[in-house]
């Protein structure tokens, strides 16, 4: 549908329950009510709904912060900023709901509820029986003020329910999909205020949206079936709502619902991962909005200026780990050695094998996170792909030096004499090295990938490193010399057990 530019000021929300650490689904939400704030010059503001006390999450809150933070997703409004409208904990405003519950039931848009919850298991437990959908029967709607005195009178306290409209239908305009329709007969008399004075989502989510003046309402498909209560509470409350705007799902690869096993951990641990946030911002804007059907790299500054809800897409989205490991390797490429180095050097220094000693010299890793960058796609793999520049000794089996097809012996000769020529290069940097090895490799009557890549083994270890003369002017004369003595010794090793 088309959409119409915004003529009130722009007001957008980011309301995470702290019943878990957010994951990229609801950082997604964050980002697009983000994204849409800042297009429109508006406000983005934070509120934590945290009503929800026996499923709270310890630490969640702050790594919902933390989330954001690492996002660069700054607010305008809630935790740590303050503002007009607060507070921004729903549990700090429990003082606003009840009085507006009450109302409602004054006005005759709600009602106490006494049932119990064994009487309410019972009930579910017929209806499932029954293979009739769920719900609440509404057997105290049309209780008498007499027999609602008699239950409190014996000290039950009731819940507050809303009193659904049991014909029509409710509509509304939904800024994705167009219009949506609800037949009132489907919804339930749904949970207001619980017993404990805390209220239900449904209420708070309403009242606070409306307190705050929140303009727009972008939040996951998942909340479209609530939609129509909020609608009808608006109705009741006589409040304009705010537009709405359902974002669709997110899938793994093989097209079922997001989990842990696609990739839907915690945010952070992308970070914990070796991940960039730059990387992260643009992967997540993709699951679900698109500039064209070419343009995949976007800076921060152009996500804003061409975010827009035309183009939000109304089919699911993939996640795809092998782009993110892609367009994470893009970014860290972009980064100049300095910048990779100081992202990187906890992770060496985490990663890296104990016995290697501390603390490392941060211009020899500023040498080898050169040599890496190119093939790298986390931050965390570096120390992996980079350890044999590190550790004292390589520990590999003779086999691995003839992969490139040489015997023993030859392989053993060809090493002998690079080892005499190696001793003799000074300045033992990338451009002497070249100059001796590749006119070497023609004496000794070998192509370049058999020498080379001996070479390659005798001094990494691996059959697979950076570029090999710069790989050995990085690990230097010394450390070469002795490297190369060990294969030698490692071949002769192996050919005396082999007679």
């Amino acid at each position: 549908m088309e959409l119409i530019e915004p003529k009130i000021a722009v007001r957008v929300r980011y309301a995470p329950s702290p019943t878990g650490y957010p994951h990229v689904g609801n950082i997604r939400t964050a980002l697009f009510n983000w994204l849409f704030a800042r297009h429109y010059g508006g406000s983005f503001i934070l509120r934590i709904e945290d009503t929800d006390v026996e499923r709270k999450v310890e630490g969640a809150i702050e790594e919902i912060l933390h989330s954001l933070y690492w996002l660069g997703l700054d607010w305008d409004e809630g935790p740590e900023v303050g503002g007009s409208y607060g507070p921004y904990f729903q549990s700090q405003r429990l003082e606003i709901y009840r009085p507006i519950a009450q109302q409602l039931v004054r006005e005759g848009h709600a009602y106490p509820c006494y049932c119990s919850p064994q009487r309410l298991e019972a009930m579910r437990a017929e209806q499932v029986r029954r293979k009739q959908p769920p719900g609440y029967d509404r057997h105290c709607r049309n209780m008498s003020q007499k027999e609602c005195n008699q239950l409190e009178a014996k000290g039950i306290v009731p819940v507050i329910r809303f009193k659904t409209p049991l014909r029509g239908q409710t509509k509304f305009q939904d800024l994705i999909r167009g219009e949506v329709v609800f037949e009132n007969g489907t919804l339930d008399d749904f949970v207001l205020l619980k017993s404990d004075g805390y209220p239900t989502y449904h209420l708070a989510n309403v009242v606070d949206d409306h307190l705050m003046q929140i303009s727009h309402v972008l939040r996951a498909d998942e909340w479209l079936a609530s939609t129509p209560r909020h609608v009808l509470l608006y109705q009741a409350l006589g409040w304009e709502p705010p537009q709405f705007a359902h974002l669709t799902m997110i899938l793994g690869s093989d097209r079922s619902k997001l989990s842990k096993r696609h990739g839907a951990t915690s945010l952070l641990e992308y970070r914990d991962q070796g991940y960039l946030p730059e990387a992260m911002l643009n992967f997540l804007v993709l699951l679900g909005w698109s500039l064209d059907d070419r343009t995949e790299l976007f800076s921060r500054e152009e996500l804003v200026k061409n975010f827009s809800l035309e183009r939000l897409s109304k089919t699911a989205a993939i996640f795809d780990m092998n782009k993110l490991h892609w367009m994470n390797g893009v970014y860290l490429r972009r980064l100049s050695a300095e910048e990779l180095t100081e992202k990187a050097m906890p992770f060496f220094e985490e990663y890296l094998p104990a016995q290697i000693e501390r603390p490392l010299n941060r211009d020899y890793v500023q040498q080898v996170v050169s040599l890496e960058q190119e093939r790298a796609k986390t931050l965390a793999e570096l120390p992996q792909l980079a350890e044999f520049f590190f550790t004292p000794e390589l520990v590999y089996p003779a086999e691995l030096l003839l992969s490139s097809g040489m015997d023993k012996e030859k392989a053993g000769e060809a090493l002998r004499i690079a080892l005499q020529k190696l001793r003799m290069v000074e300045p033992f940097d990338a451009a002497s090295l070249e100059s001796l090895l590749r006119p070497l490799t023609q004496e000794l009557g070998l192509n370049t990938g058999e020498f080379f890549g001996l070479l390659r083994v005798a001094t990494t270890g691996r059959t697979a490193a950076p570029p090999l003369f710069q790989t050995m002017a990085v690990l230097g004369k010394e450390r070469c010399l002795n490297r190369i003595e060990a294969a030698i010794e490692r071949l002769s090793v192996a050919k005396e057990s082999s007679e």
